[in-house]
């Protein structure tokens, strides 16, 4: 199954000079939660509703502020015609819960979320509950900054598991930075 199967075509995208209230407003607007950030229509971050509470608000961050200074900048993206693998990879891999979907100009054109990975497995495609579950429970893993001296072998032995494979399984990785 391909990713353009299963993803949310033409995304609310966001100008890294946009006010963070702006980007609240269209996150509610648009009922969505992450955010691409795009810049002469080539993604150069993302950002997301905990982003905007984590980064912003608690911090105490003006409403006017600039999304690019709480964005996180150069997602990892997929391309329409990957796998659909490849994107379960990368959240598993990066515990991200939504995927950029880029053309082949770079453009974003779309985006992937774990919603999205769970209609596609409902709808009896090619996406196993198994492979849906493996994915949900990796991105909810604590962060790997928190998971001490042992998160490297913790990591090898989850992603040794995965049935979608890991880095280095042939997949696509694709770099939004322009």
């Amino acid at each position: 199954m391909k990713v353009s199967d299963i993803m949310t075509p033409s995304p609310y995208c966001c100008a890294p000079t946009d006010s963070l209230q702006e980007v609240a407003r269209g996150m509610r607007d648009y009922d969505c939660g992450a955010v691409p950030v795009v810049d002469n229509g080539n993604i150069i971050g993302i950002v997301t509703d905990r982003d905007l509470a984590i980064r912003a608000i608690a911090e105490g961050r003006s409403p006017d502020e600039k999304v690019e200074s709480v964005c996180t900048p150069s997602p990892q993206c997929c391309r329409v015609d990957d796998d659909v693998r490849d994107v379960q990879r990368i959240m598993s891999e990066r515990q991200v819960r939504r995927v950029p979907v880029v053309d082949a100009e770079g453009r974003c054109v779309g985006i992937v979320s774990q919603a999205d990975l769970a209609r596609g497995a409902a709808s009896g495609d090619r996406i196993s509950d198994r492979e849906i579950a493996i994915v949900v429970e990796r991105v909810s893993e604590p962060s790997r900054g928190d998971q001490g001296a042992n998160s490297s072998s913790a990591a090898s032995a989850v992603r040794s598991h995965l049935p979608f494979g890991s880095a280095g399984s042939g997949g696509a990785e694709l770099d939004c930075r322009v």
